[in-house]
């Protein structure tokens, strides 16, 4: 909604978690307190980005363009970690420079599907919304379709992509039907054939 930061208990939560295991830090913050919406961002749609550390170091709010994607290419990496939201990205980014004639990737660690360079996915299987028991980061999107009953948590591996009908990417920006495509427009590396 216009001018309303969305799912800030979530936002919340994964800072201040964050902040325990990364920095030992006991201290919390709540969202609100510490974002003001300028009066030039009341309508549309923004994007709220929050540096922090020890202390809150940065708040910068931008217009927020969405991603038009419809074609994963599948890239392996069975070491990268992205457990926390670091402002470091170049592990992402240098996956996703293998993307080819894709639009992003969806990234297989250890044989399981996870994430793409930028969302949790979800899968559509006929009846309900699974999302992957792995993923690289347990987004505040993610979290609050789980708490919601929205979708379900299930173990997917390249394997089961062919019993999936669509695929949809999630994040804070992006709801359920905001990017949904076919699960066989997910191409496989080794072959560059779709599923």
């Amino acid at each position: 909604m216009d001018g309303e930061i969305i799912n800030p208990s979530y936002h919340s939560r994964r800072m201040n978690e964050s902040r325990l295991n990364l920095l030992n830090r006991t201290d919390s913050y709540d969202i609100r307190d510490i974002v003001t919406v300028p009066e030039d961002c009341m309508r549309g749609i923004y994007k709220c980005r929050i540096v922090y550390s020890e202390k809150i170091l940065d708040v910068t709010i931008e217009k927020y363009t969405r991603r038009n994607i419809s074609s994963l290419k599948l890239v392996y990496d069975d070491t990268i970690d992205y457990s926390y939201k670091f402002e470091n990205k170049e592990r992402l980014l240098s996956l996703q420079a293998r993307r080819g004639g894709c639009d992003d990737i969806l990234i297989v660690k250890n044989g399981q599907i996870t994430d793409t360079s930028f969302s949790n996915i979800i899968f559509f299987n006929g009846r309900s919304w699974v999302t992957p028991a792995s993923p690289l980061l347990k987004g505040t999107k993610r979290a609050h379709l789980l708490a919601e009953g929205l979708i379900q948590e299930e173990r997917v591996t390249i394997e089961d992509i062919p019993s999936f009908r669509d695929a949809a990417l999630i994040n804070a920006m992006l709801d359920i039907g905001d990017t949904v495509f076919p699960a066989g427009c997910i191409y496989r590396q080794s072959t560059g054939s779709c599923f």
